[in-house]
């Protein structure tokens, strides 16, 4: 785009380009580590007996890559992007954007060096030690400061319901983040945490879940208002849905953390709160889904050959089955069966890739040309073959974890007559071996997907930039 152009004046591009290329980046980076770990439960040989290739040690990697890398890279890129294009104005200040920028590529190669080194808190989705936590609070307050900042300064009255979701997102991960990271430092990179026994746990899955449900689903929500509408040239199907749908969402989310506990040393009632809380959960979410879907009414026909539509429609149903899908996995009999089984893993999956990361992908294709000037990716067919492999390996994944973890659960709890177990646990082993094979394929096929996009937008930066130097 030229240095000339009157929008990129008007806006901050740069920070926008600079997150969207380090998703497409740190997605092809976790998906691989997906991949790795994967064949290693198929193949445990593949560890090569090296601690720091271990799965103990790369599973973490895998989330941490997956959630703040690929998903964190592209909630900063859209929310600057979207911010700015809703308030018409710029943002707050150029130089905090550089600083939010390169902090937190610093944040994910701190993880990424001292993970496999073993330094880790031992806590789900919050394993970086004391030093990278205190790097993560700093890099997010100057988030914070730079979208709210940018907010107070719009040249609009209203503020887009888009800005709603990603500043709830922004403004509860802060918290979160903090008050489940309080440590007791005891060197430079060991730290324990403030809470002990049942405490820690309910903090831990309070902070774990929402997690999944402010870092995952409303700064994903925050794209999904903004991109969908933008890409299918519609207004929002119900502004006043999206409105109930934020409030419903942010009040309820919040309470459903300890159905991750059922079962275990957390007081009963502490556990139901969770499960019925989860199980109201159910509305607003599903109200959020059929407000995206039906913004498509009366533009169905896109479907048929717009690619990154379909990107979209995808997530969206992989949103409305997943958060159907959790709330039922929370009531108390099911999750005796679902608990500690693949079936989770299918469901995480499902959500993660099918929702978050179908949403990513479709938003980043509908962006790109818009920031570097040129009407469409340099490859719509590789679009339309991203959409298949990705699709495909997400159905794949999820199915073979979803009949593993059944099979699983069920062979874990069946007894004779005599009340002895009728499977082993190695049996129980041994019969998930096909699945995980299948899983694998998944994970695969999604990885070649990512590959394709990164080379798709390759091609696109290059074919911008050749044409910016000729004109």
């Amino acid at each position: 785009m030229s240095a000339n152009d009157p929008v990129a004046q008007g806006y901050n591009y740069r920070v926008v380009r600079q997150f969207s290329v380090m998703t497409v980046v740190w997605g092809v980076v976790g998906m691989l580590m997906g991949v790795i770990v994967a064949a290693q439960l198929a193949w445990p040989e593949l560890n090569f007996n090296t601690p720091w290739f271990s799965f103990g040690r790369l599973r973490p990697l895998h989330t941490n890559a997956v959630i703040f890398a690929f998903g964190g890279c592209a909630l900063f890129g859209t929310s600057l992007y979207v911010v700015q294009r809703t308030c018409q104005v710029r943002l707050l200040s150029d130089k905090l954007a550089s600083f939010v920028f390169w902090g937190w590529q610093l944040v994910i190669l701190c993880a990424a060096v001292s993970l496999p080194l073993g330094y880790t808190t031992s806590k789900e989705y919050a394993e970086l030690e004391w030093p990278i936590d205190i790097l993560i609070a700093v890099v997010w307050v100057a988030y914070a400061i730079l979208f709210f900042g940018t907010i107070a300064r719009r040249k609009t009255a209203h503020i887009y319901v888009a800005n709603w979701f990603y500043g709830g997102f922004i403004l509860t991960v802060a918290v979160l983040h903090i008050v489940n990271s309080l440590a007791v430092p005891v060197s430079a990179m060991k730290s324990y945490s403030i809470y002990a026994g049942t405490v820690d746990a309910m903090v831990q899955w309070w902070y774990g879940h929402n997690a999944v449900g402010f870092f995952l689903t409303a700064g994903f929500l925050g794209m999904m208002y903004y991109f969908v509408p933008k890409q299918a040239e519609r207004p929002i199907y119900s502004y006043r849905l999206s409105v109930v749908h934020f409030w419903a969402l942010i009040s309820v989310y919040m309470w459903a953390g300890p159905h991750h506990l059922h079962y275990t040393a957390l007081p009963d009632w502490a556990q139901s709160l969770g499960m019925v809380f989860s199980l109201i959960l159910l509305a607003p979410s599903w109200g959020g889904m059929i407000n995206g879907i039906m913004t498509l009414s009366g533009a169905w026909h896109k479907l048929r050959n717009d690619p990154v539509i379909r990107f979209m429609i995808v997530s969206l149903s992989f949103y409305g089955m997943s958060t159907f899908e959790g709330p039922m996995m929370a009531i108390k009999t099911v999750n005796a069966l679902s608990h500690y089984t693949d079936w989770t893993v299918g469901h995480v999956h499902s959500g993660a890739l099918g929702w978050v990361a179908m949403m990513t992908i479709g938003s980043l294709y509908s962006l790109l040309p818009t920031l570097y000037g040129v009407k469409s990716m340099y490859s719509v067919a590789l679009v339309n073959i991203h959409f298949w492999l990705a699709t495909f390996g997400v159905v794949l994944y999820a199915t073979f974890m979803w009949i593993s973890g059944v099979m699983q659960g069920l062979m874990w709890r069946a007894v004779n007559e005599d009340g002895t177990l009728t499977y082993s646990f190695v049996q129980s082993v041994d019969a998930t071996w096909p699945y995980y094979v299948g899983r694998l394929i998944g994970g695969l096929m999604f990885l070649s997907g990512m590959l394709l996009m990164a080379y798709n937008t390759y091609k696109t930066i290059r074919g911008a930039r050749s044409a910016a130097n000729a004109a």
